[in-house]
């Protein structure tokens, strides 16, 4: 299992950081909107150990712990 390092921020601020164990990305990412209280807007920075994290936002919490993110501070071409 890989361990991914997390934080969520709310209002630019930390609300809850961590790790979580998983099998892949796609289920430390379902795991986590199972766990947490995510809204649009909500950022969430998560990685592994020797990496910089990757950066979403939510864009829509649906229930059951499904969340969509999108990456967040990618520049257009």
């Amino acid at each position: 299992m890989t361990r991914y390092s997390f934080a969520l921020s709310k209002n630019a601020e930390i609300s809850q950081a961590g790790v979580v164990q998983s099998e892949s990305f796609r289920d430390a990412l379902k795991l986590l909107g199972e766990q947490m209280t995510v809204a649009a807007g909500d950022t969430l920075e998560i990685g592994v150990y020797g990496f910089p994290p990757a950066r979403y936002e939510c864009i829509a919490a649906l229930g059951d712990g499904d969340v969509l993110w999108r990456p967040a501070g990618l520049m257009a071409a």
